[in-house]
């Protein structure tokens, strides 16, 4: 599995938001797929207000979330 950072921007009718999401996918494309059911579950956004800006993907020192860090490097 490899870690991707997903960024982006919300674009709901009361809602404009950047968002950036770091999680594990075998591909970019299943991150991207990732993200929009979790944002879309999470803030009622369907996938045509999401707009992706950036997949990229992330080294093991690069990883801003401590958690997906430890899953990643198998720190205890």
């Amino acid at each position: 599995m490899k870690t991707f950072k997903v960024t982006g921007k919300i674009n709901k009718p009361n809602l404009h938001t950047p968002f950036a999401r770091e999680l594990l996918a075998d591909k970019s494309e299943h991150a991207v797929e990732k993200v929009y059911a979790e944002i879309g579950s999470r803030h009622r956004v369907r996938r045509f207000q999401i707009k992706i800006t950036e997949v990229k993907e992330l080294s093991a020192d690069e990883i801003e979330n401590p958690i997906l860090k430890k899953l990643v490097t198998g720190e205890e």
